[in-house]
């Protein structure tokens, strides 16, 4: 089975790690919290936007980033900003990618992108826009790899509660 990982490198904001909570849950995705955090885990602005899928997610916390990459040596990071020069959608995803996105009002420490510029990538958006919301730029992200990747493991159809799709 294929492995991603998503990386929250300080995130502020508890509904957004909720939300990217709830979308590694739903497609079997690791999620990294790096410390320090805007906010408790426990609480429950985060819990709320989980809803019923905390059982189902795969999490591990981080007291710094250079704990995270001690922890990870030897990883394939992605670097997401909006400073970046490369499209993420023009990058291919090894197995085991790190998927790393930083705070909501200060993204990624430049001097991490300097260091990474093969590998720091931009989602596309309009210049007049400063950002894209965090929670749906980690979404983005991580449909893209599962897209190169074939959606590995997730359930590709669904069934009609009171019809039949067979006619």
């Amino acid at each position: 089975m294929s492995e991603l990982n998503v990386v929250l490198v300080e995130p502020e904001i508890p509904q957004n790690t909720g939300n990217i909570a709830r979308t590694c849950a739903a497609t079997g995705a690791r999620l990294h919290l790096v410390r320090p955090l805007g906010f408790s885990i426990s609480e429950k602005a985060v819990k709320r936007a989980g809803l019923d899928y905390w059982d189902l997610l795969d999490i591990t916390v981080y007291d710094s980033t250079d704990d995270f990459f001690e922890k990870t040596k030897g990883g394939k990071y992605y670097f997401f900003s909006t400073k970046a020069k490369h499209v993420h959608s023009d990058i291919s995803y090894p197995d085991g990618a790190y998927l790393l996105f930083g705070r909501e009002t200060a993204g990624l420490p430049e001097k991490l992108l300097h260091d990474n510029p093969d590998t720091t990538v931009r989602i596309p958006m309009i210049s007049e826009a400063r950002s894209l919301n965090l929670s749906n730029s980690a979404a983005i992200a991580v449909y893209e790899v599962l897209r190169q990747w074939n959606y590995p493991s997730l359930l590709c159809s669904g069934n009609l509660r009171n019809y039949s799709w067979d006619g």
